[in-house]
């Protein structure tokens, strides 16, 4: 057993990419089914103006002016050489086939090793997989679609608003996988409508169904969302630090052990939200966690039976 209780993202990329590699977002100009009345409005319960974007530039720059900026920017403060393409903000597919393919096309650099996708179970067609299938084979280049899923828990899918089901979700990680492209799932582990037995069943899922990669974040207010209504009405009580370590901890253990962990804790800009993270530094939770996985001699998959 290594110091390393679980699978760490910039440990597989480097030996993925022999060296360091560095996520550039981008933000189109896209909106969300959940979002636009074809699903819902106003979106998610959690879900700022900035559609999960606070980091990203502004979708009035094109694509390749985004990646310039990012690109010339993260590369100098961290001398970094390779990059991967991030569609971050809102539902990345949903949108016209003929602009979707004009955007990634636009993402192809020499230096970008990876094109990701963030969107959502219910909102990727076969046409735009089959796209993508295609791209990764001639341009040598490797895509990831990332899933909002959130929970397993059908009643918490509900009440969170998402717009989705656990089905959705299921059918198209087959999706993803018959095009060969790799998936990345990602979870808020402390729902407070969420059980720690819903934790546990994620994990189970999430390995069943092959995810490549995960991120997990804590669930955080922002300003002007239905969340920040909630919590101002009192209608709902946030978790404490020490059950989000708990049940991050309880996930891992019932994680497969291949899986790679791209974050186990999340973060927004501080004057985007009204508390995140328990208003404490995401990577301080971040080493108590790994501190009490060390002295209780957790690791992920301890309790995964394959």
């Amino acid at each position: 057993m290594t110091d390393n209780r679980y699978n760490i993202y910039s440990v597989w990329l480097k030996k993925r990419y022999g060296e360091k590699v560095y996520k550039l977002p981008i933000s189109i100009p896209v909106t969300c089914p959940n979002r636009d009345g074809s699903k819902g409005i106003g979106g998610c319960i959690y879900c700022g103006e900035k559609g999960g974007g606070n980091e990203s530039l502004s979708d009035q720059l094109s694509v390749s002016e985004q990646i310039k900026k990012n690109m010339a920017y993260i590369g100098k403060r961290y001398n970094a050489k390779k990059f991967i393409a991030y569609f971050q903000s809102f539902s990345n597919t949903y949108c016209e086939l003929t602009d979707f393919e004009s955007w990634v096309k636009e993402a192809i650099w020499p230096d970008v090793v990876e094109i990701a996708i963030s969107t959502r179970p219910d909102c990727i067609t076969d046409d735009q997989l089959k796209f993508l299938q295609m791209i990764k084979k001639e341009k040598n280049i490797e895509v990831t679609i990332e899933l909002g899923l959130q929970s397993v828990n059908e009643r918490t899918l509900k009440i969170i608003r998402r717009g989705h089901t656990l089905d959705d979700y299921l059918k198209t990680m087959e999706r993803i996988k018959e095009a060969e492209l790799l998936s990345c799932t990602h979870m808020i582990l402390d729902l407070p409508w969420d059980q720690e037995d819903d934790v546990v069943n994620a994990a189970k899922i999430l390995s069943e169904k092959g995810t490549d990669f995960v991120k997990c974040h804590s669930l955080y207010v922002e300003k002007n969302t239905i969340l920040k209504k909630w919590y101002d009405e009192k209608k709902l009580v946030l978790l404490s630090k020490e059950d989000y370590i708990l049940r991050a901890i309880l996930f891992l253990e019932h994680l497969d052990p291949n899986i790679v962990i791209e974050r186990l804790i999340g973060r927004t800009p501080k004057e985007d939200s009204v508390i995140t993270n328990w208003n404490t530094s995401w990577w301080k939770i971040k080493d108590e966690l790994d501190a009490q996985m060390k002295q209780e001699n957790n690791y992920q998959g301890r309790k995964f039976l394959g």
